[in-house]
């Protein structure tokens, strides 16, 4: 059996089925993230279809152009473009912000680590504008302003344009394509580095908002043990507010350990809020293809597949258990009705 094969066909048609719902939940309901969230799972389903034609028929140079820019760059990106969308009226904007910082230093220390032929004043651009982006953030969640996310959207789809631009005018060398030559797994070795460093700026922003709001969220709804306290209120003056800016992670992190044995006190008495393993398997899912793709900067392709597969397995079982995903679950753009979820209130 030819996992290069099998592996990317069930990971492109678990995410077409995936989208079509997401598709079908948004002509329902006509929520923003809805809408961005079906977008990230086309071009999931499309990168892994990519991998498949290549597998099983041969790989040419738009299918490798193709590949790279729908699945390394964009697919990260927009997924966590619909968390930010979700959790957009909270403070995840600092989180948020938080993400920006890392993939705008991770892209620099990337090249200083690999130089990427071909880079330029890419690395430094990259790092500026990630850090302006996570300023931005900061202010207009400071402010409590929603516009926030249109910022992150804006940066999101100004960036897949301007990547769209660069991978496909960008001269490649032949035969136009390469794989690795044990795995047979596509790399991204023939593009310059300054479309090479593009991938952790959008992947790690992605991600990271993707499995931290899925934290985020789980950690709001489940039932909470507060062992360290602290109050983010603009009210208290500019000290009291960076310190306990400052504080949060830590308490967050420390209180939602100290909360999982009532959590799973509650998952088995019934009580559960079902938003909680909800979120913790988006999350799982979230960082799952991350840390294979990651992988491959280390030269070990060999997981790529197993944790593309693995990554929508979880993503679409998190989507499915989630209360809020239907009041009722029935076949995409049907009226027919698998079943009926109980109601639930929120917290």
């Amino acid at each position: 059996m030819n996992f290069n094969v099998v592996l990317p066909f069930l990971s492109s048609t678990l995410s077409l089925v995936f989208f079509l719902f997401l598709v079908d939940q948004w002509r329902d309901r006509r929520k923003p993230y809805q809408a961005i969230w079906a977008a990230g799972m086309l071009w999931y389903a499309l990168s892994a279809g990519t991998e498949w034609i290549g597998g099983a028929f041969g790989w040419s140079e738009p299918l490798y152009r193709t590949w790279y820019l729908i699945g390394a760059i964009w697919v990260a990106g927009w997924l966590g473009l619909g968390t930010v969308y979700l959790l957009g009226r909270t403070r995840f904007g600092y989180a948020f912000a938080f993400s920006l910082f890392l993939a705008g230093l991770f892209t620099f220390l990337t090249q200083a680590k690999y130089d990427y032929p071909r880079s330029g004043i890419a690395p430094l651009l990259y790092f500026l504008v990630a850090m302006l982006l996570a300023a931005g953030v900061v202010i207009l969640s400071y402010r409590r302003s929603a516009r926030w996310p249109a910022l992150a959207a804006a940066a999101i789809v100004g960036g897949s344009v301007v990547s769209a631009v660069m991978v496909a005018t960008v001269t490649l060398a032949s035969p136009g394509w390469v794989v690795d030559p044990v795995t047979h797994i596509p790399t991204g070795d023939l593009f310059p580095g300054y479309i090479r460093l593009l991938t952790p700026f959008f992947n790690i922003t992605g991600a990271f908002a993707l499995s931290l709001g899925a934290i985020y969220s789980a950690y709001v709804f489940m039932p909470k043990r507060r062992l360290v306290r602290y109050e983010i209120r603009r009210d208290r003056g500019a000290g009291s507010f960076a310190r306990n800016l400052l504080l949060a992670p830590v308490a967050i992190t420390v209180n939602l350990v100290a909360s999982l044995p009532g959590t799973f006190r509650a998952l088995f008495a019934g009580r559960l809020n079902s938003r909680v393993p909800a979120t913790i398997l988006i999350a799982v899912g979230g960082m799952i293809p991350a840390i294979t793709s990651g992988m491959e900067r280390f030269g070990a392709t060999s997981g790529f597949f197993v944790g593309e597969l693995l990554g929508v397995v979880f993503l679409f079982a998190g989507f499915l258990v989630s209360i809020e995903v239907f009041r009722e679950v029935r076949v995409p753009f049907t009226a027919v009705v698998l079943w009926h979820r109980r109601a639930e209130e929120a917290s």
